[in-house]
């Protein structure tokens, strides 16, 4: 039930003497500034940079797991910060790379590597690298960059201790009488159990007050965020933010846009379905938090085990192919997941992996069936992982984030329909389940465009020159609910911070948006196979396996999917309107 980090170092100090051994290589590679036009040398340093990738980065996963899982444990603090400078300084050592291969001739650069049987790996890089070659400073630009980057990581850290180790307990009263400390791990499923209106809110209001308590500080953290991004833009010639981010994945911001488009398209639908929940559940008024309220709430409601949870989502996949479910069990193997909230732990949910260390998994479990949903996410990031380490050299396992939600939401998709088409099903049943699929459209498409759309307001409005301050961040909130939802957060106090709530925003700016598109992805993947269309699983196993070694929008192209037009996107509405039909034949049942 907890990770077992010996799986990755036998000793902390096998760690320790592999982190001094990748600092002593770091060092080396400035050595080879003004070099790469002997192909010698060429061939020395890049190899070095794939003894790297294949033996050192999983110092990084190793690091990361043990902060996450205690934030207040000092060694892990401090092994984590040494293990990210380093990271940072072989940014520095090898910022002269971009540019100097650059000023080289292409047909150069790509004869040595053919030589090489272990540099034809590189092959995708040094494509994308060309490129990129308008928007690539010199080499000194580079260097300043990197060494100006640890200010921006500082800022992420400086965001998560505030929003972790620095967070002073919340306690309520319950109706019951207990005395509970209110917490990222715990405060959805507290209200989902409560069944009362004032609880509800006393849960709510104890996780949102800290942002309140703090929130001119995190204003300023975002504020920071957001000229990091837009100084970093401009050093590499964009005009924009968004472009910056965008163009290094070679994804139009036309699809950006559009998929901000159809999400207020899809809107209606949503509002229609908050008015049903409303009248279902019987409120005199909805609030954002009630969203966690099962429409179906039943005494007995089943709980499931971790056991439960991974023998359903194991039974779910029992039709595809050998290899897929050999994957997924490998994923979800003793040791590499670590299961229960605790004391320290970070909140949430991820896969992480490196390019040839098994994949980990963090939980947060609660044994209620949207936790077996949970672990039948990850589980896909941590599939896509083995298929890629498997099938791609090592240069090329790491996916973009762009195609790294389809496997975690195909794993949904499949669930869902394994649930409802067991034919075993109440209504009550019925009614939840497909609820349930409605709120994942919900949350993953709608809740995440959103998001998306708040950050492309909020640096358009720091690119414009105009005042970020707490009050004009939650402003964007305030109008944004309003438009997607039909709901006014100023009724709910301190929702209007939300925009704290989510961490991609200050750790990964520009992110968001790909939940959305890899769901939409994935769903219409998803409904090939489904509908047994020729070769639709086989295409998706391709995806899982190509890695990054192409642009992503070329990789789910080849799955089926194709972003150049949006009837992907527009797909998500027709099967919300669909689900929403269904479920009100349900409940007139």
């Amino acid at each position: 039930m907890n990770w077992d980090l010996t799986k990755y170092y036998k000793t902390y100090e096998d760690f320790r003497e592999n982190l001094n051994v990748f600092k002593d290589l770091v060092e080396k590679l400035k050595d080879y500034k003004g070099t790469l036009n002997d192909e010698v040398k060429f061939r020395e340093y890049y190899d070095i940079l794939i003894s790297i990738v294949e033996n050192y980065e999983k110092l990084y996963l190793y690091a990361n797991c043990k902060i996450d899982i205690d934030r207040n444990n000092i060694e892990a603090v401090n092994d984590f910060q040494d293990v990210l400078y380093t990271f940072q300084k072989l940014n520095e050592n090898t910022s002269f790379e971009d540019s100097e291969i650059l000023s080289l001739k292409e047909d150069y650069v790509f004869s040595v590597i053919e030589k090489y049987d272990e540099l034809k790996q590189l092959k995708f890089s040094f494509t994308d690298l060309f490129r990129k070659k308008a928007h690539t400073p010199s080499s000194l630009e580079q260097k300043i960059i990197a060494n100006y980057s640890s200010l921006s990581d500082n800022n992420r850290e400086i965001f998560s201790s505030l929003s972790t180790s620095d967070v002073k307990p919340h306690m309520i009263k319950l109706d019951s009488g207990e005395e509970i400390d209110i917490k990222d791990a715990n405060w959805t499923s507290m209200i989902r159990k409560s069944k009362s209106v004032s609880e509800r809110k006393r849960i709510f209001e104890a996780e949102f007050k800290r942002f309140d308590e703090y929130k001119n500080t995190y204003a300023a953290i975002y504020l920071s965020t957001l000229k990091a991004d837009i100084a970093l833009a401009k050093s590499k010639g964009f005009d924009t933010a968004i472009e910056m981010y965008l163009y290094r994945n070679n994804i139009p911001v036309s699809l950006y846009l559009s998929l901000i488009e159809i999400a207020h398209d899809t809107a209606p639908l949503v509002k229609k379905y908050l008015e049903l929940r409303k009248k279902f559940l019987k409120l005199d008024e909805y609030h954002t938090y009630d969203r966690f309220l099962d429409l179906v709430q039943d005494e007995n409601s089943k709980k499931y085990s971790y056991e439960d949870a991974k023998n359903l989502f194991f039974a779910s996949i029992e039709k595809y192919d050998e290899e897929f479910r050999k994957f997924a069990h490998t994923a979800l193997e003793d040791g590499y997941v670590d299961v229960y909230p605790k004391d320290g732990k970070v909140s949430g949910a991820y896969s992480n992996s490196t390019s040839n260390a098994h994949p980990c998994i963090l939980l947060n479990f609660n044994e209620d069936l949207d936790s077996c949903f949970t672990l039948a996410h990850e589980a896909g990031h941590s599939t896509h992982s083995l298929f890629s380490m498997k099938y791609q050299d090592v240069m090329t396992t790491n996916y973009t984030i762009f195609v790294a939600e389809i496997a975690s939401t195909f794993n949904e998709h499949n669930l869902l329909d394994y649930l409802i088409m067991k034919g075993t099903l109440t209504r009550n049943e019925k009614i939840k389940l497909i609820s349930n699929a409605i709120d994942n459209i919900v949350a993953t498409f709608m809740r995440q465009t959103l998001f998306a759309e708040y950050e492309y307001i909020a640096h358009t409005m720091a690119e414009k020159g105009e005042a970020i301050t707490e009050e004009s961040l939650s402003n964007i909130m305030v109008k944004l609910y309003q438009e997607y939802y039909g709901l006014d957060i100023n009724k709910e106090i301190y929702k209007k911070y939300v925009w704290v709530y989510v961490h991609h925003f200050f750790m990964s700016p520009y992110y968001v948006y790909q939940y959305a598109t890899s769901f939409a992805a994935s769903l219409a993947i998803y409904q090939n196979v489904k509908e047994g269309k020729e070769n639709a699983f086989n295409n998706y196993l391709d995806l899982l396996k190509s890695g990054g070694s192409d642009y992503p929008i070329e990789l789910v192209k080849k799955a089926g999917v194709d972003f150049t037009n949006t009837d992907c996107l527009k797909a998500v509405k027709a099967r919300f309107k669909d689900l929403l039909n269904e479920l009100e034949e349900a409940i007139n049942e």
